[in-house]
């Protein structure tokens, strides 16, 4: 008998049922003794032995299906060795759910912070394999992860529909997509949408290069300008401070959140109006597009394979095309960033977009 446990921690994406369905169909088109036992709400599940045995038909239906059908939950890798309020150590608790169910593999589908215990785990001597979920497109090792293009997609069709209200109108436009640390789906969604200014976490942007930016198109006859946003996008001054600094700036602020802050400074400077836009958590719903689709059933067919040739402690990843098997050692605790330097950012310059850091040549 091949006794799997499974698990989706952290922040919900598109195409977490598509890669779990093609984990359980990849292993039961090999063997027919799989038992698969999902664990409800992440790691959270593992801890405290939550879970339901699952068979291959419950993973029918649901490649189109957004969101997981194991329900997730983020459970902070610095509080993992710290007992919960009933003094129950954590760590302890998960490796006895997995001895006492004697799971041969738990497979894990998550981002970085998941990543972190999943490696944990591994060193604490339990079989893992894990498939890269997330949004962010910033886990270490692999080129793509499922739920980015799905995110990107969504943030650029919000783009794209206030290119047709902003045609009536003289204003500059906000947009602010998700990514706090990295800026992946911004830069994406704001080169897909025709977004004039991208401002990402990776390039600390200056306000009157910004405010330029959006003289020069008036100047040029052009009524309004689309600014994409990045959640974590920081001034120069801002990325100047110390962390210490930076925290107990934060904690003063007013605004509630980074596209307020860059609509105030350009309503000071400009005599444009500045309107706001935060598609938020519906860069997270929905079905999932057909490219995370096949990404997703990829990953899952490609873990039912290293599962079955003994292969663990390894992330799903994908480099050059291909699906690779990457130590789970080299991943956690890395973030993958957008290269200031890079290619796709000359390239997205060329085209005229700003990123606020410098002055169009």
């Amino acid at each position: 008998m091949l006794r799997i446990g499974m698990l989706t921690s952290g922040g919900d994406c598109q195409a977490l049922n598509a890669a779990m369905r093609g984990v359980v169909k990849g292993l039961c088109s090999k063997r027919e003794d799989v038992e698969i036992y999902g664990f409800q709400e992440g790691y959270k599940g593992l801890i405290y032995s939550n879970f339901t045995m699952l068979t291959a038909k419950d993973f029918s239906g649901i490649l189109t299906l957004g969101g997981t059908i194991l329900g997730t939950s983020r459970q902070p890798f610095k509080l993992m060795r710290v007992p919960d309020a009933n003094g129950l150590d954590k760590v302890e608790a998960m490796k006895h759910t997995y001895h006492k169910l004697n799971l041969d593999c738990l497979v894990v589908l998550g981002g970085n912070g998941t990543h972190k215990t999943a490696n944990l785990l591994r060193e604490e001597g339990l079989n893992v394999v894990t498939l890269p979920k997330t949004i962010d497109n910033d886990l270490w090792g692999t080129d793509m992860t499922f739920g980015f293009q799905s995110a990107v997609d969504i943030a650029t069709d919000t783009i794209d529909k206030i290119h047709t209200t902003a045609t009536s109108h003289s204003r500059v436009f906000i947009v602010e997509v998700m990514g706090h640390k990295v800026g992946w789906v911004t830069l994406h969604a704001g080169i897909a949408g025709g977004a004039d200014i991208i401002l990402l976490p990776e390039i600390p942007y200056d306000i009157d290069v910004v405010v330029n930016a959006i003289d020069r198109r008036k100047a040029a006859g052009k009524r309004f300008t689309i600014i994409a946003v990045a959640e974590g996008a920081i001034s120069k001054e801002d990325a100047a401070l110390s962390k210490k600094a930076l925290k107990e700036k934060k904690a003063k602020k007013k605004y509630p959140s980074v596209a307020y802050e860059v609509a105030e400074k350009i309503q000071s400077k400009t005599d444009q109006e500045v309107r706001i836009t935060v598609p938020g958590h519906t860069q997270r719903g929905g079905s999932p597009c057909a490219y995370d689709r096949v990404l997703a059933t990829r990953l899952g067919a490609a873990a039912a394979e290293a599962i079955l040739d003994g292969e663990f402690g390894c992330m799903m990843a994908v480099r050059r095309g291909d699906i690779v098997r990457v130590p789970l050692s080299e991943v956690a605790g890395k973030l993958k960033y957008v290269n200031p330097a890079s290619e796709i950012i000359k390239e997205a310059k060329w085209t005229g977009i700003s990123f606020g850091d410098s002055e169009m040549e």
